[in-house]
C-alpha cells in the first residue's frame, strides 16, 4: 500500500510499505481521509516519536475493512473514526484514570503506523462508529475536537467568562466555538495571520486583533488560552489573565520554548496555570458533538489533498496556508 512515512528529521517521503495485518482484537481501516496537525511537524523535526521511520497521521477516519480474530462489535463496512490513543492500563497514571499521562503513552501516527496510509491498524476499542449522515471524509476532525473537548475538561469554565484565545488555526477555533457553548460572556480572538483571523471573526467571536494590545482589556481575562505553541504568544498571554484567572497551554511548543513567570503575582492574584495534553475520555463526546454540527467542516477544512502530495502538504501547513489540511489516499 502508499503511504507517508517520515524516515528522518526533516526527510517526509510517500512510498510502498506492506499491508497491515490485524491482532486479534484490532481491525483494519481503509482511510478516507486524514488531518494534519502541528504535532505532524514536531515529529518531522524529530520530536515526539521515539524512533523514526514512522508513518504519521493519528487524525483519521475510514471504513473497516478487516476484522481480527476476535473482534465482534464492529463489522465489514462500518464506517469509523479512530482515537489514537494506546495507553498500557498497568501504571500509576493511567490506575488513577490519567491515562494521557500514561509512563507507556503511545499513539497511532505518533510512535507507531497511522493514518497517512491507504490503509491504517487500529485497536477495536479506539473505533467509534459514525452515524450515517457523518460524512467520513469530515469525520478527521474529530481526533483534534477531541483534544479541545480534553481542554476545556482542564478549564472548568464558569458562566459568563471573559476568554482570550491566542491563535485563529484549527485548534483555536475550536477552543472558539466549544467557548461559545459553555456560557462565555466575551471571546476574542488575537492572531498575526488577517486570513485567519477573519474566519474567527466569521465564527462569531466578540473580537479579533493582531495583538491582545490592541483589544485595551483593562484588568485582563478571565481565561486565557494559547492555541499556537509560539513563545511570544505565550509570554504575552501569560501577562493578560485576570486575577483568579485561568491560562491554558493547549497548543504544543518545540521542547526548548520557555516562558517567565512571576510567582508572587500567581500567588497574590491566584492565577492558575495549567495544560492540557492530548485526549482523554473525550473521544466519544466529541464525536456526538461532531454529528450533532458543533462544527461546520466547510468552514474547518480548507483544503483536501491527495495523499501523494503529503510532502507538499506538510510545507503548506507549516507556513500558515489555510486552516485544517486533509489529505486522501
Amino acid at each position: 500500500m502508499k503511504a507517508a512515512v517520515i524516515e528522518a528529521p526533516g526527510k517526509v517521503t510517500v512510498t510502498t510499505v506492506p499491508d497491515p495485518t490485524p491482532g486479534p482484537r484490532e481491525v483494519v481501516v481503509e482511510v478516507a481521509a486524514c488531518g494534519l496537525c502541528g504535532t505532524d511537524l514536531h515529529i518531522l523535526q524529530g520530536e515526539f516519536a521515539p524512533t523514526l521511520p514512522v508513518v504519521p497521521g493519528h487524525e483519521f477516519a475510514g471504513e473497516v475493512v478487516g476484522l481480527g480474530s476476535e473482534v465482534t462489535e464492529l463489522a465489514v463496512g462500518d464506517r469509523v473514526a479512530v482515537d489514537p490513543s494506546l495507553y498500557c492500563n498497568e501504571c500509576r497514571y493511567c490506575r488513577v484514570g490519567r491515562n494521557n499521562l500514561c509512563d507507556r503513552w503511545q499513539a497511532i501516527g505518533v510512535t507507531v503506523a497511522g493514518g497517512a496510509a491507504e490503509y491504517a491498524v487500529a485497536p477495536v476499542a479506539n473505533c467509534v462508529r459514525l452515524p450515517d449522515h457523518v460524512d467520513v471524509q469530515d469525520a478527521a476532525l474529530i481526533e483534534p475536537l477531541s483534544c479541545a473537548v480534553r481542554g476545556y475538561d482542564v478549564l472548568n469554565s464558569r458562566l459568563g467568562s471573559h476568554v482570550l484565545i491566542y491563535g485563529s488555526g484549527t485548534m483555536g477555533l475550536m477552543m472558539l466555538e466549544l467557548a461559545k457553548r459553555t456560557g462565555a460572556a466575551s471571546i476574542d480572538v488575537v492572531d498575526v495571520n488577517p486570513e485567519r483571523l477573519a474566519t474567527a471573526g466569521k465564527l462569531g467571536c466578540s473580537r479579533t486583533a493582531l495583538s491582545a494590545e490592541e483589544l485595551g482589556q483593562p484588568g485582563g481575562w478571565d481565561v486565557v488560552v494559547d492555541a499556537t505553541g509560539n513563545a511570544a504568544a505565550i509570554q504575552d498571554g501569560l501577562e493578560r489573565v485576570a486575577k483568579a484567572g485561568t491560562f491554558l497551554q493547549f497548543g504544543v511548543s518545540d521542547y526548548a520554548t520557555t516562558a517567565t513567570v512571576s510567582p508572587y503575582r500567581i500567588y497574590n492574584q491566584e492565577i492558575t496555570i495549567t495544560g492540557s495534553m492530548a485526549v482523554l475520555h473525550s473521544y466519544e463526546r466529541a464525536a456526538e458533538l461532531f454529528a450533532a454540527g458543533v462544527l461546520d467542516p466547510r468552514v474547518f477544512i480548507s483544503h483536501r489533498l491527495p495523499l501523494a502530495r503529503y510532502p507538499q502538504a506538510l510545507e503548506q501547513f507549516a507556513a500558515g496556508q489555510g486552516r485544517k489540511i486533509v489529505v486522501l489516499p
